[in-house]
């Protein structure tokens, strides 16, 4: 079967192509001026980071033999051949590690339910007051701002030493980002089941029960998990500042340059996350129906 190609007249066709060329040539400068300006921001920047590529050569043979040094007793022998001398603190790590989880656990339950109320005061489709909004938008950047490490230290200097720090440090800044995440989720929904049982005349209140968190539930659930998972990592750290966990023994083992007792804890932090990671991602999958698929 032949097919026939239509070619328009030169004196039509070749307008066409002038303006097709110069849209592309136009692309291309725009193009090429986005890159250079990339590449000056990122000169600038590194000029402002005192980034220095002689310093990070001279140096950069130092990061891997550091690795190396981790998996190496104090005698010299690798690790994995005296697993009772490597982890011969495994009791006490494994309790510091429970209070890590503790940490983040309750930190996470309790910022998820914070935001949990004020995400509908801070969704603007449902917001009962503008004001009200921008109060509680400005409240969560705030809280999500400031690094976590920050607040854990700002709580120890308040609260003292131990997990109670890290607990507050979780839970401002867990309620700091899901109060953004929930009421964008809350800003997605279809306002029609909302909009109906308002018009029955029922408050606020009973509108966003019935009407928006069946849309929202599974949402905030799925975010609430994978909040878990972060907070876990950064409850980890928190004893870098006094604020209990794991980290206080982690950062005391850096310090004193105990290289085995660094890979160890670091060995149990990891299969800790990646368990954490398997649970929640198949609970995750269960909540959104995709339980059994590849």
């Amino acid at each position: 079967m032949s097919t026939h190609v239509v070619r328009l007249p030169e004196a039509q066709l070749q307008p066409l192509l002038a303006v097709y060329n110069a849209s592309v040539r136009s692309r291309r400068r725009h193009t090429l001026l986005i890159l250079a300006c990339v590449a000056v921001a990122m000169l600038l920047a590194s000029i402002s980071a005192e980034v220095s590529l002689s310093k990070l050569a001279e140096n950069i043979h130092r990061f891997p033999s550091y690795i190396v040094r981790l998996f190496f007793l104090e005698n010299g022998q690798p690790v994995w051949t005296d697993f009772g001398e490597w982890f011969w603190g495994l009791q006490r790590w494994l309790r510091l590690l429970g209070e890590t989880l503790l940490m983040a656990y309750v930190g996470t339950v309790l910022g998820a339910g914070v935001a949990f109320v004020l995400a509908f005061l801070a969704a603007a489709n449902v917001a009962p007051s503008r004001w009200l909004r921008i109060i509680v938008r400005r409240f969560g950047e705030v809280c999500r701002t400031v690094p976590t490490l920050v607040l854990a230290l700002i709580f120890v200097i308040s609260f003292g030493l131990g997990p109670m720090a890290g607990v507050l440090a979780v839970i401002v800044h867990t309620f700091g980002v899901l109060t953004k995440l929930f009421a964008e989720v809350i800003e997605n929904i279809d306002m029609k089941p909302v909009e109906g049982v308002s018009s029955t005349g029922s408050p606020w209140h009973v509108a966003m029960r019935f009407g928006a968190l069946p849309q929202v539930m599974s949402n905030f659930t799925s975010y609430t998990l994978l909040r878990f998972e972060i907070n876990v990592r950064e409850a980890a750290v928190m004893g870098f500042v006094g604020a209990g966990g794991i980290g206080q023994d982690l950062v005391e083992a850096i310090r004193k340059f105990y290289y085995s007792d660094v890979s160890a804890i670091l060995v149990l932090i990891l299969l800790t996350v990646a368990v954490i990671d398997m649970l929640t991602s198949k609970a995750r999958h269960r909540l959104i129906g995709l339980e059994g698929k590849p």
